[in-house]
């Protein structure tokens, strides 16, 4: 039998949701004691101080880490946050539920998570640019085109992967595109990576509408968030002829039941960078918005949003996870309770994102790159697989459908661990 590891260094609030996710999955699949603390636990974690010189010749100290959950099925694969209230267990509960992620869509990557406490609209351009580099600078020992690739994330761009990767590469001599996803085109970024979060949400979204034979036309959508995968996902679904009525950033929210215009949504944030005093709508809260009345609610943001206080209030058919880690534990149980609303979860709903960095990585190793036609339909396929597979697991067992998609994302790394054995 396997000692259990009790570490203080990742407890919070989220991580311990993760774990807890774990622990459900891994009693619904039997998952034997001699493996479970092996697949659970991350594998290894760096915690990195970042001076960086300020514009007025001073020097700031910042802290930064990463998270490496597992490395048994791949290089580890992750994104890198830049927000102020990172912590190093909310890296390590994203770094875990982006294994599930990955082993659930089939892609041969572990997961990994990185992050840095700043708030980045703080920093000049330069600033942020010195910031990047010396992070990068300090992961090079542990990182790599064969052992772990980070992503942009909340706060950090394809910008930010630039220097990135032009810091990598000076140190080892050579362009290294392959370290890096979600970088710009010019520097080996792939076709259909900005869109392929956003992307993946709006079609699973019109799948699973199919699904309940709720027509397009009658649909309609409320996101929280309107950064990268919120923007996204909202032009996504707007394309598809499905109505976004609400909408919303940390700086204000905005209903309009006869539709948002999503393209002045976006350009108008284009120049003003936030939503605040956009005209397109009814100025709402936040909280109001997630208790819209709607077809589907999208959380686009960050963790832990629909609480067991607000999910007795949803008044969506459809709950699309676009964040990670948008619903806590007990909200869960309140709304399998209900039983009225369909769940698609995280590490689903999310998942074209590190899809479509997989997709950029293999176009960097074979420097063979494809069309955004090719992306957009090998993602998709790639979608439909997975969601096939997640229903067959949920009608099979009777699970959830979260519980259906951890399962099966946990015993696939759990089986290449028990595989590959314990080294001495």
């Amino acid at each position: 039998m396997s000692k259990a590891i009790v570490s203080p260094l990742y407890d919070s609030d989220v991580f311990r949701m993760a774990c807890r996710q774990f622990d459900q999955a891994a009693d619904a699949i039997n998952l034997p004691e001699s493996i479970r603390d092996r697949t659970k636990w991350p594998r290894r974690c760096m915690a990195v101080s970042l001076p960086v010189r300020r514009d007025n010749g001073s020097v700031t100290i910042f802290e930064g880490y990463r998270v490496q959950h597992n490395l048994s099925t791949g290089p580890s694969k992750g994104g890198i946050r830049f927000h102020p209230d990172v912590t190093i267990g909310e890296v390590a509960a994203l770094a875990m539920w982006m294994s599930w992620k990955c082993s659930l869509a089939g892609i041969p990557y572990g997961g990994a998570k990185g992050g840095v406490i700043v708030d980045p609209s703080k920093l000049s351009e330069g600033e942020l640019e010195r910031l990047a580099r010396r992070y990068m600078q300090e992961l090079i020992p542990f990182i790599g085109p064969h052992i772990d690739v980070p992503a942009p994330d909340v706060g950090t761009n394809e910008k930010i992967m630039g220097w990135m990767l032009d810091t990598y590469s000076n140190h080892v001599g050579r362009l290294e595109s392959a370290i890096v996803t979600g970088k710009p085109i010019s520097l080996g970024g792939s076709q259909g990576r900005r869109e392929a979060t956003g992307a993946g949400v709006a079609y699973l979204i019109k799948s699973y509408l199919a699904d309940l034979n709720i027509p397009i036309k009658e649909a309609t959508v409320a996101i929280q968030g309107f950064g990268n995968v919120g923007s996204e996902t909202a032009l996504a679904l707007d394309a598809y002829g499905i109505k976004v009525v609400a909408i919303s950033d940390l700086t204000g929210a905005f209903h309009n039941a006869g539709g948002i215009n999503v393209k002045k949504a976006v350009e108008y944030v284009k120049f003003s960078k936030v939503l605040r005093d956009f005209d397109g709508g009814e100025e709402i809260t936040n909280e109001q918005l997630l208790t819209t009345k709607c077809t589907v609610l999208v959380p686009a943001a960050l963790e832990r949003v629909i609480t067991h206080e607000n999910a007795p209030r949803l008044q969506c058919r459809i709950l699309a996870e676009a964040a990670n880690g948008p619903t806590t534990n007990q909200a869960d149980r309140v709304i399998e309770k209900r039983g009225d609303i369909e769940v698609i979860p995280d590490v689903l709903c999310n998942s074209g994102g590190v899809i479509v960095s997989y997709f950029e990585w293999l176009q960097n190793l074979q420097n063979f790159y494809w069309s955004r036609d090719e992306v957009i339909g090998k993602l998709f396929a790639i979608l439909d697989k997975a969601r096939q597979s997640v229903e067959y697991q949920k009608r099979k067992f009777k699970f959830s459908r979260r519980l259906a998609a951890l399962t099966l994302g946990i015993q696939r790394v759990a089986e290449a661990k028990q595989s590959r054995g314990l080294f001495p």
